[in-house]
């Protein structure tokens, strides 16, 4: 079977990229950011605190962590739960006692069904960032964009009323996007869009809607990728961090200041055996010197600002 001529043609397509989000540039050519107190590394934590509705979505992208048994699946769903019991209040005592800030991915299901939760998550001065009405709010491609609106909104409204805070970070359950996400967000009121990976630092997407940053929240060194996707051990998940601030902290000296992630997945890294992990690798950091703790707003408003 041949291909019909028009296959290959499509708005855009040409040598480079085929999309006009953003152009492309070298992250070593780029003008250099200085974080504040002279700091090298700016250190930003989020914490994803996520509901998995027992009947998982059926449409084309199902969240990772999703139910996977016939129903009702509480092996799967107990395992999620965990994290928002138990696990996420050990990850803030180590927060506490550190005196890092993150930023908290949080479904609008957290915000109704334990609004508890939410309030020992503001009242330290953390971060609420919209991340879909529940683990089944997925955006794809192909979707109705009124269904997808009305689904980001929903969100939003609902963890801004609940939250006290303006929310301008968004976190795509499944990182998944449809060709408009970016779009919605923007007219949304939306920031900045943790879904894209491709880079160590900030970048600005140019919608219709207006701009939208990228920031970089990588999986790369997410818990829940290294130590249960990978099988890595929790040495190794210390050493690669440790070894990514290494290099960064390098960079810094020649580029300017650079960014250094960790997704934190309370039913992953809030076990018992595995906490103490955590504590051991934001103690290093912290005690460096080296690094700025800041939530994902207040590095994009300060990188936003070294730019203009």
């Amino acid at each position: 079977m041949t291909l019909p001529e028009d296959y290959l043609s499509y708005p855009h397509r040409k040598h480079g990229m085929d999309h006009t989000l953003y152009p492309y540039s070298n992250l070593f050519e780029r003008k250099a950011v200085h974080w504040p107190e002279s700091k090298t590394v700016a250190l930003w934590v989020t914490v994803c605190l996520e509901y998995f509705p027992l009947v998982p979505n059926d449409g084309p992208v199902r969240a990772p962590g999703a139910m996977v048994t016939p129903y009702p699946d509480y092996r799967t769903y107990t395992a999620r739960e965990y994290g928002n019991r138990v696990g996420v209040f050990r990850i803030l005592k180590v927060l506490d006692a550190l005196g890092v800030k993150a930023s908290f991915p949080i479904n609008a299901a957290i915000a109704t069904r334990y609004p508890f939760l939410l309030d020992e998550i503001t009242k330290r001065g953390h971060e609420v960032v919209g991340h879909g009405v529940d683990m089944n709010g997925v955006s794809a491609g192909g979707m109705d964009p009124a269904v997808e609106a009305a689904q980001i909104k929903e969100a939003l409204d609902v963890l801004r009323a609940n939250s006290g805070q303006p929310v301008k970070g968004w976190l795509s359950p499944a990182r998944s996007e449809s060709e408009n996400t970016f779009s919605i967000l923007a007219k949304n009121g939306v920031k900045y869009c943790c879904d894209w990976v491709n880079d160590d630092m900030p970048y600005t997407m140019q919608t219709p809607s207006g701009n939208v940053l990228s920031m970089p929240h990588t999986y790369e060194l997410e818990d829940r990728h290294l130590l249960t996707v990978l099988g890595q051990n929790e040495e190794t998940y210390q050493a690669q961090i440790m070894n990514a601030f290494s290099l960064f902290t390098q960079e810094s000296k020649k580029y300017g200041g650079r960014i250094l992630h960790l997704s934190l997945t309370p039913y992953v890294i809030g076990q018992a055996w595995r906490i103490k992990t955590l504590k051991e690798v934001l103690e290093r950091l912290v005690k460096s010197g080296h690094v700025w703790t800041a939530t994902g707003d207040e590095i994009a408003q300060y990188w936003q600002a070294g730019q203009d």
